[in-house]
């Protein structure tokens, strides 16, 4: 495989690894709830920030890794930038749903 193909993968692969890091802090700060009237925009910021440290570290990751593999090192911090960022938000609201769950509803 080229580099930059590898380095798309990659992409998609931190970006799961960001959904899951913005999961275990929603558990870990037990900010994750299935009262959908009791959404925190704090929760959406703090996984908005995880992911875009997430992506900086990435940088550093791939930058060490595939410098010297490729024609245009600037091409390491703008390629797979939307996929990163969308399997970001597909997973962390899949994961998100899978574990808050449908809210209990009492009565009949």
């Amino acid at each position: 495989m080229k580099p930059l193909t590898v380095v798309y993968w990659l992409r998609v692969a931190f970006g799961i690894l960001a959904a899951l890091l913005c999961i275990g802090y929603g558990i870990a700060t037990n900010t994750i709830t299935n009262d959908v009237s009791n959404f925190h925009w704090n929760m959406f910021l703090n996984g908005t920030s995880i992911a875009l440290v997430v992506y900086l570290l990435s940088y550093y990751v791939i930058k060490a890794l595939f410098m010297a593999k490729v024609e245009k090192p600037q091409k390491l911090f703008t390629m797979g930038i939307g996929i990163y960022f969308l399997a970001w938000i597909v997973f962390w609201i899949l994961l998100y749903t899978l574990i808050a769950g449908a809210p209990i509803s009492s009565g009949c």
